[in-house]
Parts: structure tokens; C-alpha cells; sequence
């Protein structure tokens, strides 16, 4: 059905969402496939140095094309910290993850062939099994607006209900900075849904916060469908028990662990968003409560919230967090005190216990730009680190606002929206036994003889919730730690190899050219004083 503007007057409140008969025979998705277009010619396009890092004049350019709501509303989400460009993978990865994670969903991308390369690269390194489509452009189809033509044509092939559900269309900067108005595409073809997004790296801080992108104008779209009347049913039968929907991706095995918990409270453990099939939207929806586990999905919460959802922000992390994480939840769902002290009594002695057959000691250092990095600050805590710096490059939320609290109560100072820099220099600052962080934080650390673990693979793929999550970190932080004579030895044995005048590659043993760097001087200081004496600034 087409949710056109004459729709409106159809819409209902969400307060019940009504599903139709089973359909868990439907095939699965296919291949996506584009058409071929023109080459792209990247310099006629967009001339040097323009690009995501290209900030301001990208953000003007797509403001003068027609994007200014769009920007508005990006800006208002997820707000700018220190840093105008992305410092991390290019943003449009989280929405191109959720996109591809999906059943029956096509996911295409409309960009600079340098970008789309790089994001096809990057999700099939983390394991996608699904096709990127793209729709190339070049200088004249771009600027004549045939590119919009393009895409249009690429949805209309696309959207074949036996294989798709949804089609997503993400622009990327040079479409959004040009103006390319994928809000003028169907909202349906064929019963397939077309959902065109904008994506841009000086719109978006992070890939994380992109995943939200989506993800909210997937929730929006669903949610005007439930309003109007019944919608799909999931694969699986549907509990008898209200649901919680968990609102964030996470470990595999937390899920099972929150339902866990949420069992003695009468509830069930919703679906995670973002979702992996469509129909899971409606679930999603269709719930009693919204638990944020990652507080960033500012669009999605603006749909439950629409919904009339209760959203309960935290998670159940170690003792304390779980505690005051079942009586929020249980609360919300209006749930009888009673049951609830009776649930933190069957679950909060079994994670006391884990933690401490799982003790951590010594100073860590914390950065990352998942998330979840809060999380696994209180979880470290609790476990018996000292943690006194904790980075995200996520923004803060009201959703994060009793993690920050405990948090800068056991000492730690929370950096939100942190850059790079700060990361490095809380790391050169504090000398921790061991620095979690991004990659270039880790090599700066290893470069110090500092342990140090890439928070993204080793840190957050693993369990953090409930009983499960308890100890979890243990072992592999316990293990980093005690490397540290190892790092000491390998930093005394190349110790000047590849730094200062010996970086780089060379064929014989590195020279110290210092009179080169002599000559250079005095040909600046020469040049200057010439200007000096014309009376041209220095």
C-alpha cells in the first residue's frame, strides 16, 4: 500500500499493532543488482580535496541544493562535538551494516566510486553475505540530475516482492552535498518499501550513530503501517508475555540473558534493533517497554516514543547496573515491587559471585566509538579496575545520564563526543597498564610499552550483560596486563628503529640528513624576511 500525503487522515495511534496471517513461507532475498552507468570521473566532479573531510563547504553546498531540512535534522540528533569531521571508518558503514544484516532487504549506495569501494570492502571484511548495489554518476548526469533518474530506474528493478521487502537507498556526500532528492522516489513499488536515505560524513559523527539513521526511518515507516491497520506476522510465535525491545546490537548471548531475567517479571525479550527482517519492526514496536542499552538511537527513540512506548535508558551491567536496571524496567511495565525485589534476588548474588571469581586490577584506560563504551567501563569497575578516563565518540543522551553518573562517582571522567586527540592524551597523561581503544590509540600505547586491546573486536564482542557478562573480561584483560614486561623488552630492542630521521623505508641503514633540514630552515626564514620587506604579511 502507498502511504501517500492523502494517507494521513488514515493514520491511527500505535496502541495496538495487528498482525495478519503467518507468512514464514516467503523465500529468501536474492542478489542485488544494479545497472551499469557511466564512469565516474571523481575530479571533474568534485575538484581537489573535497570529500567528507571537506566539513563546512559541503554542509553550505547541500544546504543551497535543497538539503537544509535534512541537515537541521541530522544536526539535531546527533550534534557536532570538538571535531567537524569524522575521525573513525566513514559513518555511512553503520546504516550500509544494518542495511545488509537484514532478510529480504536491498541495500544500495549512491556516492564516489572511491567511497562505495571502500564500504563494500569494509562490509564484507565483517562478514556480509549480501550484494552492495551502487548506482555510478559522473559530472554531467550529477549536475543535470540524471543521477536521480538513475536510481529511480535501479528501485524500479529492484523491487520485486518475491525477493524484496524493502529497498534502502543511501546517499552518500557528493549525492547529498548536489541535492539528489531521494525523498521524491515511491514509498512503495510493487509492495516493496523504498527507503532513501542521506548518509553524509558532514552530517553523521559516527557509524554508530548511522545505524540509527536507518534504523529510525525503518521504525517510522513501519509504525505508519501498524497505525493503519494489520501487518505482517513475525516468523516465530509471539510470547504470551508483554515484551521488552532492546534498542542496540549487541553480543548474541545478552539477549538471551536479559530474557532470562526478564522471566520472573512476567516479560520477554523483544527484538534487538536494528532488526534482521522487516516484520521484526512490528514486534519491535508492539511492546511494553524500550530498553536503550545503546543511548544514541535518537531517531528510533523518537518512534517508540511517537508509539507511546516507555523508554528505560542503562543496562542490566554488573551488580549495580542490573539492580537499578530491573526495577526501571519492572517499573515501567508496572510490574509489582514485590516481584521485582524478588528477581533482583535471584539474579544479583549469582553476578556478585562472578565478579569476584573474576577479579581485575590495575589502571585501564577506555575509548572507543561503538557505544557501548560506558557499559564497559562499570563493568570493569565492578570487576576492580581503576578506570579514570572513559572516551565515546557518541554524544551524550538522557539515556546515558545514570551510566555517567555512577561512572564520575567511582572517579572516572566521561568524555563525551571524544577525539582522537583527548584519547592519546589521557593514555599519555595517566600511563594506564592497559589502554582500550581505537586502533591509532593502541599503537600509540604499544608504541609506549602499554598494553593495549582494539576495543572493537576484543573488548565489545563479548558478552557484557546480566549474569553472562559477569567476568566476561577477565581473561583476555587479565592476559593484556601481564604482557606489559614483554612490551618493555620489545620496546628496548627497537627502541630508535623507524622513528624520527630513521622513519620510513630505506634500502641502506638510515642517515641522519640534519643538513637538509638546515638548508629548508634558512629557505623559509629567507622567504619570509622577503615578504616582510614587500610588507606582505609573514
Amino acid at each position: 500500500m502507498s502511504l501517500d500525503d492523502r494517507d494521513v487522515e488514515l493514520v491511527r495511534r500505535t496502541a495496538e499493532v495487528v498482525y495478519e496471517g503467518d507468512h514464514s513461507n516467503l523465500p529468501s532475498d536474492g542478489a542485488v543488482h544494479c545497472k551499469n552507468g557511466p564512469e565516474f570521473n571523481l575530479a571533474s566532479t568534485l575538484g581537489d580535496g573535497l570529500g567528507c573531510h571537506a566539513g563546512n563547504d559541503m554542509r553550505a553546498a547541500a544546504a543551497a541544493a535543497g538539503k537544509s531540512e535534512t541537515l537541521k535534522r541530522l544536526a539535531a540528533d546527533y550534534p557536532r562535538g570538538p571535531h567537524d569531521q569524522p575521525q573513525s571508518m566513514c559513518p555511512a558503514f553503520g546504516s550500509l551494516r544494518v542495511g545488509l544484516r537484514m532478510r529480504r532487504t536491498a541495500t544500495v549506495l549512491s556516492g564516489s566510486a572511491c567511497c562505495v569501494y571502500g564500504l563494500t570492502f569494509t562490509s564484507h571484511f565483517y562478514g556480509a553475505r549480501r550484494t552492495v548495489g551502487y548506482v555510478p554518476f559522473n559530472s554531467e548526469t550529477l549536475v543535470t540530475g540524471k543521477l536521480f533518474e538513475d536510481i529511480r530506474e535501479a528501485v524500479f528493478k529492484l523491487a520485486d516482492p518475491a525477493l524484496y521487502d524493502a529497498v534502502v537507498i543511501i546517499n552518500l556526500c557528493v549525492p547529498t552535498a548536489s541535492g539528489v532528492p531521494l525523498q521524491l522516489l515511491p514509498k512503495e513499488i510493487n509492495g516493496v518499501r523504498i527507503i532513501g536515505i542521506d548518509v553524509p560524513g558532514f552530517g553523521v559523527p559516527t557509524h554508530a550513530e548511522a545505524k540509527d539513521v536507518l534504523a529510525g526511518a525503518m521504525l517510522a515507516y513501519a509504525r505508519t503501517e501498524a497505525e493503519r491497520g494489520p501487518v505482517q506476522a513475525p516468523r516465530e510465535k509471539l510470547s504470551d508475555r508483554p515484551s521488552v525491545t532492546l534498542l542496540g546490537e549487541v553480543f548474541p548471548a545478552d539477549p538471551v540473558g536479559i530474557g532470562l531475567m526478564l522471566g520472573p517479571l512476567g516479560l520477554s525479550a523483544g527484538p534487538a534493533v536494528p532488526t534482521r527482517e522487516w516484520r521484526e519492526l512490528y514486534v519491535a514496536l508492539d511492546c511494553a517497554a524500550v530498553a536503550a542499552l545503546h543511548p544514541f538511537y535518537t531517531a528510533s527513540i523518537r518512534e517508540f516514543t511517537t508509539a507511546g512506548r516507555a523508554i528505560v535508558g542503562s543496562a542490566p551491567v554488573g551488580y549495580d547496573g542490573t539492580a537499578t536496571w530491573l526495577d526501571a524496567i519492572g517499573t515501567a511495565c508496572g510490574i509489582a515491587s514485590t516481584t521485582i525485589a524478588a528477581t533482583q534476588n535471584k539474579f544479583l548474588p549469582a553476578i556478585r559471585g562472578a565478579l569476584a571469581k573474576a577479579p581485575i586490577k590495575g589502571r585501564i584506560t577506555l575509548s572507543g566509538y561503538e557505544g557501548s563504551e560506558l557499559l564497559v567501563a562499570r563493568l570493569l569497575i565492578e570487576s576492580g579496575a581503576d578506570v579514570p578516563y572513559v572516551g565515546t565518540a557518541c554524544p551524550r543522551t538522557p539515556w546515558s545520564d545514570a551510566d555517567r553518573e555512577w561512572l564520575e562517582a567511582k572517579g572516572a571522567h566521561v568524555q563525551y563526543r571524544a577525539s582522537l586527540e583527548q584519547d592519546l592524551a589521557a593514555v599519555v597523561e595517566l600511563q594506564p597498564d592497559l589502554a582500550i581503544g581505537t586502533t591509532p590509540v593502541v599503537q600509540k600505547a604499544k608504541s609506549m610499552a602499554i598494553p593495549a586491546l582494539y576495543f572493537t573486536n576484543l573488548i565489545s564482542a563479548r558478552p557484557l550483560l546480566g549474569v553472562i557478562g559477569a567476568g566476561s573480561l577477565a581473561q583476555v584483560v587479565n592476559a593484556a596486563i601481564a604482557s606489559k614486561a614483554r612490551f618493555e623488552r620489545m620496546k628496548n630492542f627497537f627502541s630508535g628503529i623507524g622513528e624520527g630521521f630513521a622513519a620510513g623505508i630505506w634500502e641502506a641503514a638510515p642517515r641522519d640528513h640534519s643538513e637538509f633540514r638546515d638548508r629548508y630552515k634558512r629557505q623559509v626564514e629567507r622567504a619570509a624576511m622577503a615578504r616582510k620587506t614587500q610588507g606582505e604579511p609573514v
